[in-house]
């Protein structure tokens, strides 16, 4: 089982995905715990990701399709936001 512990802006540190199977147990910084399957934390993943690269105007496949002179502020996020009652 893996631990996490939300931070106190309300995220998790999470930069790829987890096995869909495993069970990851949050303390959220209200001092409550709950654990939350892989494959729910992956889809919070994704949201967040897809939020990041609209946010950034990349493509779905987080290109920047702009002209060259411009750099690409990065393709991933490292951080999610979660919330108590977030399990399956």
């Amino acid at each position: 089982m893996i631990t996490l512990q939300q931070d106190a802006e309300g995220f998790i540190r999470m930069n790829r995905h987890f096995p869909d199977s495993i069970l990851v147990s949050i303390t959220f910084s209200d001092g409550t715990a709950e654990e939350v399957s892989g494959k729910r934390l992956n889809q919070a993943y994704d949201e967040a990701l897809a939020e990041f690269r609209a946010q950034n105007h990349l493509d779905a496949k987080g290109f920047s399709r702009h002209q060259k002179s411009r750099s690409n502020p990065g393709n991933k996020v490292d951080f999610v936001r979660v919330q108590p009652g977030m399990g399956d």
